[in-house]
């Protein structure tokens, strides 16, 4: 069993929650959320806000909470295989009160399948919050582009409005 080894990342000037399933062995490494060089999202989010892309975890940070944007994942802890959603197993489901009682979530995103389909199973029944399915900046979701995945990403732009 491995546990999720950082917390969210929201202020209570939080709008937007995006959620992914669990951190890579990337992302676990570097202790913060997308941190494989190939997984697209902090190049999707740079297009969206209208921002350089950062580089560092402290750039990263400020990009979001400067636009009022959340990020935490679905799962708290879980038996993976490496960096695989497929291989999930056993999960225990993060407890969400603290960002929706703290912060102004207006709506709540899955980064991919897997996110979407376990909040839907573990979350969304206890706190009837919809999720909006986009899909996956992962690697591994080799079927978008970046252009389609920003094109895709674009109802979080028009939320933040």
């Amino acid at each position: 069993m491995i546990e999720h080894p950082f917390p969210p990342l929201y202020d209570e000037a939080s709008r937007i929650l995006i959620l992914g399933s669990f951190p890579s062995v990337k992302s676990r490494e570097q202790q913060f959320f997308y941190g494989h060089k190939q997984n697209r999202f902090w190049k999707v989010m740079a297009c969206l806000l209208d921002c350089p892309v950062p580089g560092t975890i402290e750039e990263k940070k400020t990009m979001l909470l400067e636009h009022h944007v959340a990020v935490w994942d679905v799962i708290g802890s879980c038996d993976i295989t490496g960096s695989s959603d497929a291989s999930i197993q056993n999960v225990v489901p993060n407890d969400l009160t603290p960002v929706f009682e703290s912060a102004q979530i207006r709506a709540v995103y899955a980064n991919g399948s897997k996110s979407y389909e376990l909040y839907q199973k573990y979350i969304y029944p206890r706190n009837g919050r919809k999720i909006v399915k986009l899909p996956s900046t992962s690697p591994a979701n080799a079927a978008f582009s970046l252009e389609r995945l920003v094109e895709q990403w674009k109802i979080i732009k028009e939320q933040l409005e």
